[in-house]
Protein backbone atom coordinates (compact mmCIF):
# COMPACT_ATOMS: atom_id res chain seq x y z
CA UNK A 1 0.00 0.00 0.00
CA UNK A 2 1.48 3.69 -0.48
CA UNK A 3 1.95 6.21 1.64
CA UNK A 4 -1.25 7.88 0.51
CA UNK A 5 -3.24 5.06 0.61
CA UNK A 6 -4.16 3.81 -2.81
CA UNK A 7 -3.00 0.20 -3.94
CA UNK A 8 -0.20 -0.10 -5.87
CA UNK A 9 -1.04 -0.31 -9.51
CA UNK A 10 0.25 -2.07 -12.59
CA UNK A 11 0.40 -0.77 -16.26
CA UNK A 12 1.88 -4.01 -17.83
CA UNK A 13 1.38 -5.78 -21.31
CA UNK A 14 2.30 -8.33 -23.66
CA UNK A 15 3.33 -7.94 -27.52
CA UNK A 16 4.08 -10.29 -30.03
CA UNK A 17 3.96 -11.09 -33.77
CA UNK A 18 5.06 -14.10 -35.30
CA UNK A 19 6.38 -14.01 -38.61
CA UNK A 20 7.20 -16.86 -41.32
CA UNK A 21 10.86 -17.60 -42.71
CA UNK A 22 11.10 -18.85 -46.03
CA UNK A 23 11.55 -22.42 -44.73
CA UNK A 24 8.47 -22.42 -43.07
CA UNK A 25 9.26 -22.11 -39.65
CA UNK A 26 7.10 -19.96 -37.37
CA UNK A 27 9.66 -16.98 -35.38
CA UNK A 28 9.03 -14.09 -32.78
CA UNK A 29 9.61 -11.13 -35.47
CA UNK A 30 8.50 -8.72 -32.46
CA UNK A 31 7.95 -9.39 -29.04
CA UNK A 32 7.87 -6.93 -25.67
CA UNK A 33 6.54 -7.37 -22.53
CA UNK A 34 6.41 -5.08 -18.98
CA UNK A 35 5.33 -6.36 -15.52
CA UNK A 36 2.87 -8.78 -14.50
CA UNK A 37 3.74 -10.51 -17.90
CA UNK A 38 6.64 -12.32 -18.84
CA UNK A 39 7.50 -14.47 -21.55
CA UNK A 40 9.14 -17.93 -20.87
CA UNK A 41 11.24 -19.96 -23.67
CA UNK A 42 9.29 -20.83 -27.07
CA UNK A 43 9.55 -23.88 -28.19
CA UNK A 44 8.14 -25.55 -31.46
CA UNK A 45 5.65 -28.34 -31.91
CA UNK A 46 3.47 -29.85 -34.84
CA UNK A 47 4.97 -26.93 -37.17
CA UNK A 48 3.90 -24.84 -34.67
CA UNK A 49 5.65 -21.88 -32.30
CA UNK A 50 4.21 -22.38 -28.76
CA UNK A 51 4.50 -19.02 -26.37
CA UNK A 52 3.59 -19.35 -22.74
CA UNK A 53 2.45 -16.25 -21.39
CA UNK A 54 3.83 -16.11 -17.34
CA UNK A 55 2.82 -14.20 -14.84
CA UNK A 56 4.51 -14.62 -12.05
CA UNK A 57 3.22 -12.28 -9.24
CA UNK A 58 0.67 -13.26 -7.17
CA UNK A 59 -2.13 -12.18 -9.95
CA UNK A 60 -4.22 -9.11 -10.91
CA UNK A 61 -5.29 -6.44 -8.36
CA UNK A 62 -7.63 -3.87 -8.76
CA UNK A 63 -6.19 -0.26 -9.99
CA UNK A 64 -4.42 -2.90 -12.50
CA UNK A 65 -4.14 -2.54 -16.45
CA UNK A 66 -2.72 -4.92 -18.82
CA UNK A 67 -2.47 -5.13 -22.38
CA UNK A 68 -2.42 -8.26 -24.50
CA UNK A 69 -1.62 -7.94 -28.66
CA UNK A 70 -0.78 -11.25 -30.58
CA UNK A 71 -0.60 -11.35 -34.21
CA UNK A 72 0.08 -14.35 -36.50
CA UNK A 73 1.39 -12.84 -40.16
CA UNK A 74 0.60 -14.80 -43.16
CA UNK A 75 2.54 -18.56 -43.11
CA UNK A 76 2.82 -18.10 -39.56
CA UNK A 77 1.49 -20.78 -37.07
CA UNK A 78 1.29 -19.27 -33.13
CA UNK A 79 -0.03 -20.85 -30.41
CA UNK A 80 -0.10 -18.72 -26.97
CA UNK A 81 -1.11 -20.61 -23.51
CA UNK A 82 -0.65 -19.64 -20.24
CA UNK A 83 1.01 -22.33 -18.09
CA UNK A 84 -1.40 -21.79 -14.49
CA UNK A 85 -4.51 -20.31 -13.78
CA UNK A 86 -4.92 -16.65 -14.40
CA UNK A 87 -6.44 -14.96 -10.98
CA UNK A 88 -7.44 -11.73 -9.65
CA UNK A 89 -8.16 -10.35 -5.99
CA UNK A 90 -10.59 -8.72 -4.12
CA UNK A 91 -11.55 -4.79 -5.04
CA UNK A 92 -9.59 -2.47 -1.96
CA UNK A 93 -10.47 0.52 -4.08
CA UNK A 94 -14.04 -0.69 -5.06
CA UNK A 95 -12.37 -0.35 -8.92
CA UNK A 96 -11.72 -3.02 -11.46
CA UNK A 97 -8.66 -4.50 -12.54
CA UNK A 98 -8.80 -4.14 -16.39
CA UNK A 99 -7.48 -6.30 -19.48
CA UNK A 100 -7.48 -5.59 -23.21
CA UNK A 101 -6.76 -8.37 -25.78
CA UNK A 102 -6.17 -7.82 -29.39
CA UNK A 103 -5.65 -11.23 -31.45
CA UNK A 104 -4.54 -10.89 -35.20
CA UNK A 105 -4.36 -13.46 -38.00
CA UNK A 106 -3.41 -12.23 -41.53
CA UNK A 107 -4.01 -14.43 -44.51
CA UNK A 108 -3.02 -17.94 -44.27
CA UNK A 109 -1.71 -17.50 -40.58
CA UNK A 110 -2.91 -19.46 -37.51
CA UNK A 111 -3.34 -18.34 -34.06
CA UNK A 112 -4.41 -20.11 -31.12
CA UNK A 113 -5.13 -18.85 -27.69
CA UNK A 114 -4.96 -21.33 -24.91
CA UNK A 115 -5.05 -20.28 -21.62
CA UNK A 116 -5.99 -21.91 -18.07
CA UNK A 117 -8.94 -20.86 -16.10
CA UNK A 118 -9.37 -17.92 -14.61
CA UNK A 119 -10.38 -17.24 -11.15
CA UNK A 120 -12.20 -14.25 -9.70
CA UNK A 121 -11.64 -14.51 -5.67
CA UNK A 122 -14.27 -13.21 -3.24
CA UNK A 123 -15.02 -9.49 -3.88
CA UNK A 124 -13.35 -8.81 -7.32
CA UNK A 125 -13.78 -6.66 -9.91
CA UNK A 126 -12.62 -7.06 -13.20
CA UNK A 127 -13.58 -6.09 -16.71
CA UNK A 128 -11.97 -7.92 -19.82
CA UNK A 129 -11.95 -6.23 -23.59
CA UNK A 130 -11.52 -8.73 -25.77
CA UNK A 131 -10.88 -8.14 -30.06
CA UNK A 132 -10.56 -11.21 -32.83
CA UNK A 133 -9.54 -10.04 -36.49
CA UNK A 134 -9.15 -12.54 -38.97
CA UNK A 135 -7.98 -11.64 -42.73
CA UNK A 136 -9.80 -14.01 -45.77
CA UNK A 137 -7.85 -17.55 -45.33
CA UNK A 138 -6.52 -16.70 -42.00
CA UNK A 139 -7.76 -19.13 -38.98
CA UNK A 140 -8.44 -18.20 -35.24
CA UNK A 141 -9.04 -20.38 -32.38
CA UNK A 142 -9.67 -18.72 -29.43
CA UNK A 143 -10.74 -20.31 -25.94
CA UNK A 144 -12.01 -19.08 -22.31
CA UNK A 145 -12.15 -20.85 -19.14
CA UNK A 146 -14.25 -19.00 -16.25
CA UNK A 147 -14.01 -20.67 -12.99
CA UNK A 148 -16.37 -19.94 -9.96
CA UNK A 149 -13.82 -18.80 -7.88
CA UNK A 150 -12.19 -20.47 -5.42
CA UNK A 151 -14.38 -23.53 -4.75
CA UNK A 152 -12.13 -25.44 -2.03
CA UNK A 153 -12.19 -21.98 0.04
CA UNK A 154 -15.93 -22.07 -0.41
CA UNK A 155 -15.73 -18.68 -2.50
CA UNK A 156 -18.64 -20.27 -5.35
CA UNK A 157 -19.48 -17.11 -7.49
CA UNK A 158 -18.61 -14.54 -4.88
CA UNK A 159 -16.91 -11.97 -7.12
CA UNK A 160 -18.62 -8.74 -7.01
CA UNK A 161 -18.57 -7.85 -10.41
CA UNK A 162 -17.25 -9.29 -14.41
CA UNK A 163 -17.81 -7.71 -17.50
CA UNK A 164 -16.30 -9.37 -20.51
CA UNK A 165 -16.91 -7.75 -24.09
CA UNK A 166 -15.77 -9.18 -26.96
CA UNK A 167 -15.78 -8.17 -30.61
CA UNK A 168 -15.00 -10.50 -33.70
CA UNK A 169 -14.21 -9.09 -36.89
CA UNK A 170 -13.67 -11.70 -39.76
CA UNK A 171 -12.47 -10.36 -43.22
CA UNK A 172 -13.21 -6.81 -41.62
CA UNK A 173 -16.57 -7.17 -41.06
CA UNK A 174 -18.30 -7.59 -37.19
CA UNK A 175 -19.11 -10.91 -37.33
CA UNK A 176 -20.23 -11.61 -33.54
CA UNK A 177 -20.70 -8.95 -30.67
CA UNK A 178 -20.64 -10.54 -26.74
CA UNK A 179 -21.25 -8.57 -23.63
CA UNK A 180 -21.61 -10.15 -19.67
CA UNK A 181 -22.15 -8.11 -16.86
CA UNK A 182 -21.89 -11.19 -14.14
CA UNK A 183 -22.77 -10.37 -10.29
CA UNK A 184 -24.32 -12.12 -7.38
CA UNK A 185 -26.31 -8.94 -6.62
CA UNK A 186 -28.63 -9.95 -9.50
CA UNK A 187 -29.99 -12.66 -11.83
CA UNK A 188 -26.57 -12.51 -13.95
CA UNK A 189 -26.02 -15.63 -12.51
CA UNK A 190 -28.87 -17.87 -12.84
CA UNK A 191 -28.18 -19.19 -16.15
CA UNK A 192 -24.24 -20.83 -15.06
CA UNK A 193 -25.87 -22.01 -11.54
CA UNK A 194 -28.96 -23.37 -13.02
CA UNK A 195 -27.51 -26.58 -14.49
CA UNK A 196 -24.11 -26.72 -12.05
CA UNK A 197 -24.31 -24.96 -8.58
CA UNK A 198 -20.42 -24.84 -8.95
CA UNK A 199 -20.34 -24.70 -12.91
CA UNK A 200 -17.31 -23.98 -15.09
CA UNK A 201 -18.24 -22.30 -18.30
CA UNK A 202 -16.10 -22.83 -20.89
CA UNK A 203 -16.25 -20.10 -24.62
CA UNK A 204 -14.54 -21.30 -27.75
CA UNK A 205 -14.52 -19.14 -31.36
CA UNK A 206 -13.33 -21.48 -34.48
CA UNK A 207 -12.65 -18.48 -37.19
CA UNK A 208 -11.96 -18.92 -40.58
CA UNK A 209 -13.73 -22.88 -40.45
CA UNK A 210 -15.84 -23.57 -43.46
CA UNK A 211 -17.46 -26.66 -41.40
CA UNK A 212 -18.02 -27.78 -38.18
CA UNK A 213 -17.29 -31.20 -36.32
CA UNK A 214 -20.64 -31.47 -35.42
CA UNK A 215 -21.31 -35.12 -34.38
CA UNK A 216 -18.06 -35.26 -32.54
CA UNK A 217 -19.04 -32.00 -30.77
CA UNK A 218 -22.34 -33.27 -30.10
CA UNK A 219 -20.60 -36.38 -28.27
CA UNK A 220 -19.19 -34.55 -26.12
CA UNK A 221 -22.73 -33.51 -23.91
CA UNK A 222 -22.96 -35.64 -20.87
CA UNK A 223 -24.65 -35.44 -17.50
CA UNK A 224 -21.23 -33.49 -16.36
CA UNK A 225 -21.70 -31.03 -19.83
CA UNK A 226 -23.70 -29.28 -21.48
CA UNK A 227 -22.85 -28.05 -25.09
CA UNK A 228 -23.87 -25.81 -27.73
CA UNK A 229 -22.68 -24.49 -30.71
CA UNK A 230 -23.76 -22.21 -33.96
CA UNK A 231 -22.62 -20.77 -37.09
CA UNK A 232 -21.29 -16.77 -36.66
CA UNK A 233 -22.71 -13.98 -39.44
CA UNK A 234 -19.60 -14.85 -41.56
CA UNK A 235 -16.14 -16.57 -41.25
CA UNK A 236 -16.24 -19.05 -38.19
CA UNK A 237 -18.50 -20.88 -35.32
CA UNK A 238 -19.45 -20.15 -32.06
CA UNK A 239 -18.92 -23.14 -28.87
CA UNK A 240 -20.42 -22.83 -25.64
CA UNK A 241 -20.42 -25.31 -22.80
CA UNK A 242 -21.05 -25.48 -18.85
CA UNK A 243 -19.32 -28.30 -17.07
CA UNK A 244 -20.54 -29.73 -13.68
CA UNK A 245 -16.63 -28.65 -12.42
CA UNK A 246 -13.08 -28.27 -12.65
CA UNK A 247 -12.03 -31.56 -13.80
CA UNK A 248 -15.30 -32.06 -16.37
CA UNK A 249 -14.20 -28.63 -17.76
CA UNK A 250 -10.31 -29.92 -18.36
CA UNK A 251 -10.96 -32.66 -19.81
CA UNK A 252 -13.97 -31.15 -22.03
CA UNK A 253 -11.30 -28.40 -23.09
CA UNK A 254 -8.46 -30.80 -23.76
CA UNK A 255 -11.02 -32.86 -25.89
CA UNK A 256 -12.35 -29.94 -27.52
CA UNK A 257 -9.30 -28.80 -28.60
CA UNK A 258 -8.03 -32.72 -30.33
CA UNK A 259 -11.67 -32.41 -32.37
CA UNK A 260 -11.20 -28.69 -33.55
CA UNK A 261 -7.72 -29.31 -34.81
CA UNK A 262 -8.69 -33.26 -36.02
CA UNK A 263 -11.07 -30.89 -38.14
CA UNK A 264 -8.60 -28.62 -39.41
CA UNK A 265 -6.72 -31.76 -40.63
CA UNK A 266 -3.47 -30.15 -38.24
CA UNK A 267 -1.55 -32.08 -35.70
CA UNK A 268 -2.13 -30.73 -32.04
CA UNK A 269 1.08 -28.96 -30.46
CA UNK A 270 1.83 -30.47 -27.12
CA UNK A 271 2.09 -27.38 -24.33
CA UNK A 272 5.07 -27.84 -22.83
CA UNK A 273 3.30 -28.69 -19.42
CA UNK A 274 1.78 -31.43 -17.94
CA UNK A 275 -2.29 -30.84 -17.98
Amino acid sequence: MAETGVPFRLNGHLHLIGSCYESGQTYLRERSFRAPLHLSKPHEDAGALVVNMVNPTAGIFDGDIIELRAEAESGASLVLTTPSASRVYRSRSGGPAKVKQTFRVQSDGFLEFYPEPFIPQAGARYQQKTELHVAPGGRLLYFDWLSPGRVASGEVFQYAELIWDMDVWTDGKLAARERYRLSPEDHSLDSLRRLYPQGHYLGCFFLGAQELPVAELEALNSPEVYLGHGPLSSGGFSIKVLCQDSLSARRTLQRLRTILYRGMQRQVPTLGRHL
